[in-house]
């Protein structure tokens, strides 16, 4: 004997296309005032505050950006200094950075952490002041502080990178096994045979491809450090802006594009070989 389906009411069904309709509504009402607000965004932060009659119209600026497809190449030679300025900037800045990241990411993990209470709460806010604070900012107090030249940026590329590397290198230590460190204190192994013999085995892949990864992206920091006078590529490009040498603007931004690609070419076969 089969069970006859209940009837829906009438009411019912009324009810859910009130509810299908209203939820409608609402939805075009949030699309309505999305809308809104990225127009007024739009309007008030380009429309008004951009300078057009200094633009002079659509066909100044193609003037302006005709001057930039003018290459330069007789600045070709004085790129070679700065270039690998650019690269020693950024592979000592890296090696200075993992150098102290190490006990920055001792003090942050909190499998291994001398005190939960003190020194985990200290290496959790020196990842979080590092990666907070932008390279540029960081290069402004160095040359403040050493002077002009390479190292300010190289100190400031060391101090971008402690962030990163710091707390890569924390959660991996937290997430290792277990087991190898109980075994080594189990038979009397000290905290520095610990390290070298339970834990660093473990996370040695992850830590050395962290350090080549961030090597890559020390190269474009390092890449805009002169802007603020500590050397490199960007040291030259600010000179060619402040001479309105357009073609030598060009030039340079083209060096740094090849730079970067030398640098994700190395990068990418070096964590491959590694990971």
């Amino acid at each position: 004997m089969s069970v006859a389906a209940p009837a829906v009411s009438e009411h019912g069904f009324d009810a859910w296309v009130a509810h299908k309709r209203g939820r409608r509504i609402n939805n075009w009402l949030l699309v309505a005032a999305a809308l809104a607000v990225l127009g007024w965004c739009f309007w008030d932060t380009i429309m008004v505050d951009t300078d057009w009659a200094r633009m002079g119209g659509a066909l100044g600026i193609g003037g302006t950006l005709e001057r930039f497809l003018w290459i330069d190449w007789s600045l070709v030679p004085h790129l070679i200094v700065p270039a690998l300025e650019t690269l020693m900037m950024a592979t000592l800045g890296t090696l200075l950075g993992c150098v102290l990241s190490l006990p920055v990411a001792w003090f942050g993990a909190a499998n291994v952490t001398p005190n939960k209470y003190i020194f985990y709460p200290v290496g959790r806010f020196l990842m979080v002041l590092s990666r907070s604070i932008h390279e540029i900012i960081w290069a402004l107090l160095f040359v403040g502080a050493v002077g002009l030249g390479a190292l300010p940026g190289i100190l400031a590329v060391a101090m971008r990178s402690i962030g990163f590397i710091s707390k890569i290198t924390a959660e991996a230590i937290e997430n290792i096994d277990p087991k190898p460190v109980e075994a080594i204190r189990a038979v009397g192994g000290n905290q520095f045979q610990v390290m070298y013999y339970g834990i660093v085995p473990q996370i040695l892949p992850v830590i050395i491809g962290t350090i080549i990864f961030e090597w890559d992206i020390n190269i474009r920091r390092s890449a805009i450090m002169g802007l603020v006078g500590a050397g490199g590529l960007g040291l030259v490009f600010f000179r060619q802006m402040a001479m309105f040498n357009y073609g030598g603007v060009t030039l340079v931004v083209l060096a740094v594009l090849v730079l970067i690609a030398i640098g994700e070419v190395v990068s990418h076969y070096a964590r491959k070989a590694v990971i």
